[in-house]
């Protein structure tokens, strides 16, 4: 083995290595203690936001409204039915509402929050805003259950008008059908 080589060798066993494993023992240690951050496909703006730095309830009511949300926004945006929302698709009025309130509004309500829990830490959950009857969790509490019993509106809604249309093609077709049985019945019958 020449001088160079033996070198070499010593560099990647003594100092490439040792590099390495250093690094990676930083990144795998640093992966593990990260805390779990939440977790919403219909909104991802939240997705900074650590698990542990809000109330169960307040996650419990996020995950409803991020499960409508998908439902809705494929309901009222994906208007050409081929399974996604795209260029070819026709925007709504109610579509244009319900990605405002799922990418700012809901995250924007949620940003406060936090930010009031930064400021007086425990005290968010206890003592009243000045000039109102709530505390920082119980508005935002409602901000996000008038999004949920907004969003439980239009779900409804949605589901009756496409049972309506349902049976509207139902009534249609059976005048057609009784309407052309009877008359093929008396035709059959004058021959």
């Amino acid at each position: 083995m020449t001088q160079i080589t033996a070198m070499l060798v010593m560099f990647v066993l003594y100092g490439v290595l040792p590099a390495a494993g250093i690094y990676l023992g930083y990144r795998g240690i640093k992966k593990v203690t990260a805390p779990k951050m939440l977790e919403y496909k219909a909104m991802p703006q939240l997705g900074y936001i650590p698990e542990k730095s809000l109330p169960e309830t307040v996650k419990n009511i996020l995950a409803d409204i991020n499960q409508k949300g998908e439902k809705l926004r494929l309901l009222y945006g994906d208007t050409n039915n081929d399974g996604q929302i795209n260029d070819k698709d026709t925007v709504t009025e109610t579509y244009v509402m319900i990605q405002n309130l799922m990418d700012k509004h809901i995250p924007q309500a949620v940003a406060d929050y936090r930010r009031l829990y930064d400021l007086e830490g425990e005290r968010v959950d206890t003592t009243k805003i000045k000039n109102s009857d709530v505390t920082g969790k119980e508005a935002l509490l409602e901000v996000l259950e008038t999004v949920d019993t907004q969003f439980d509106d239009l779900l409804d809604a949605s589901y009756h008008q496409d049972g309506q249309k349902l049976l509207v093609t139902n009534r249609y077709l059976q005048q057609r059908f009784d309407t052309s049985s009877t008359e093929n019945t008396q035709v059959a019958t004058k021959l």
